[in-house]
């Protein structure tokens, strides 16, 4: 490629004209087209299969991050429906169901710890060979959880191994979330940064409905209703329930295909270009970025306080016996009215991203999370059983306005984070920065938080629950009110100090 001497500081892929509608479309680093510079004479050409399509970064970035939270939900949905009867023992539903959200909590234990493993190779080797790491990880994880014999089977092997699948688990979506974040944040055209990043944003309420949407039809077509009512030799509870891990293989296969078709992403080969790669992105992290990964730690506590509360939680509580402080739902009808709550997410994630690119990423956060907090402080007169009822008594329109309220929230709030973050950080140690700062807030926001809401309520009612949400968003907004404005941050002349 012929560089301008006129504009030596100019990034390498801004060195060559680029018609507007090919420039919409995105381009790889390696390509060039056809037309003339700023001296009018003729640029080198670009081969039409040489383009990046901006459809094929949505794709890329929406398909894996779907595939990565189809794989985080289908355990989530069996770590309070099914896992409980066949990996645990005792007489205590209570302590059984605790003991299962415990392994599901040893996911977002390694979720850091993928996002330094994964953002290592993502800030020294590139995005693309990283994000297909990840990717395998999460599948190959999932698809042995599928094959996986039960307690009754091979004794406490099986939890055992069930917590290790689990953490692999963890790795993956710790090293997928950055990378798809900025696969998106990096092609993305300035001034629609927040609306570019949305797209893997999507991939959780997406990878939610089909791994509910798979559990439920599987209930359904298998005609089971619930543990208490079947026991564990119904064929669902003995070997229904592993299709969703097994037929993930599939998607797996599709996530690949796609990215493999992929370039790197702009903004990274402009690093590399420049040398601004750094031996140890950890470290360089640390050294010149410690405040942004706490304080984008904190931004997404309430985020994930608010979606764990309103899936893994909330299922456990709305299916429970109304003798352990349950509504006593039947597990199915309660899978409908969160796959209807849950199409509100969906629909809220683009539009966070539009007021996020219209009013800014900071004052939109603080509005909502505000709201967040007020919510919380509504559970024990939306949610207490003595309100909404339990049982055949239970009211159902009250219970999906509560989740609809709370999924509604979480699009708004989630929609954006994939600009938030990765804006916090220089291009040399984004992966890195943004994914410690996204799965550390994981262990305080989601990882403890089913287990901690499941031990408040039974102790002192659902009350106490959204009085620990609250708390949470308060965290927020603080570490909003602290954080700077990255709306007009430019993605791609931020380096560390070196």
């Amino acid at each position: 490629m012929r560089r301008d001497t006129h504009h030596p500081d100019t990034p390498a892929y801004h060195r060559v004209f680029v018609p507007a509608h090919c420039y919409n479309r995105g381009f790889s680093m390696s390509s060039s087209v056809t037309g003339q510079d700023a001296t009018g004479a003729s640029a080198p050409s670009l081969p039409l299969s040489e383009r990046v399509p901006r459809s094929r970064v949505i794709l890329a970035s929406l398909v894996g991050t779907t595939i990565e939270f189809y794989d985080f939900y289908v355990y989530a949905t069996a770590a309070v429906a099914v896992f409980p009867a066949l990996f645990f023992t005792g007489e205590d539903e209570t302590a059984k169901l605790l003991a299962s959200m415990a392994t599901f909590a040893a996911a977002f234990v390694a979720r850091p710890i993928g996002s330094v493993i994964f953002g290592h190779f993502g800030d020294r080797i590139g995005r693309k060979a990283t994000l297909i790491g990840a990717l395998l990880t999460m599948g190959i994880a999932t698809f042995l959880i599928g094959l996986l014999p039960t307690y009754y089977a091979i004794g406490l092997w099986a939890p055992l191994i069930l917590t290790i699948l689990r953490f692999c688990q963890g790795l993956g979506l710790g090293g997928e979330w950055s990378g798809a974040a900025l696969l998106a944040t990096e092609y993305a055209e300035e001034g629609k940064r927040a609306r570019a990043a949305m797209w893997p944003q999507l991939g959780a309420p997406f990878g939610f409905i089909l791994a509910n949407g798979f559990f439920l039809l599987l209930t359904i077509v298998m005609g089971f209703v619930s543990v208490a009512e079947q026991g564990t030799d119904h064929p669902f509870l003995t070997w229904g329930w592993r299709v969703p891990f097994l037929a993930s293989v599939v998607m797996v296969v599709v996530g690949l295909y796609v990215r493999f078709k992929l370039e790197e992403t702009p903004v990274f080969q402009k690093a590399l270009d420049q040398g601004e790669k750094v031996r140890t992105p950890l470290v360089e992290a640390f050294r010149g970025s410690w405040l942004q990964m706490i304080q984008g730690t904190f931004i997404m506590l309430a985020t994930y306080m608010l979606f764990y509360l309103m899936t893994a939680w909330i299922l456990s509580y709305g299916i429970g016996s109304p003798a352990n402080g349950g509504l006593g739902i039947p597990y199915r009808d309660f899978l409908v009215l969160q796959l209807l709550a849950v199409l509100l997410f969906a629909a809220m994630v683009p539009v966070s991203g539009w007021v996020a690119d219209r009013f800014g990423r900071r004052s939109s956060q603080l509005v909502i999370t505000s709201v967040i907090l007020l919510f919380g402080l509504s559970f024990g007169l939306l949610m207490d059983p003595a309100a909404v009822g339990t049982g055949e008594d239970v009211s159902t329109a009250r219970v999906l306005f509560f989740l609809t309220i709370g999924m509604t929230l979480m699009g708004l709030t989630f929609g954006s984070m994939s600009a938030i973050l990765p804006e916090l950080f220089p291009t040399n140690v984004r992966y890195t920065g943004s994914g410690v700062a996204y799965n550390t807030a994981s262990i305080l926001g989601a990882a403890i938080t089913p287990y901690v809401a499941v031990t408040l309520n039974a102790s002192y009612g659902v009350g106490s629950v959204g009085l620990y949400l609250a708390f949470g968003a308060v965290l927020t907004l603080v570490a909003l009110w602290f954080s700077p404005e990255t709306k007009d941050v430019d993605m791609a002349n931020v380096v560390t100090r070196r």
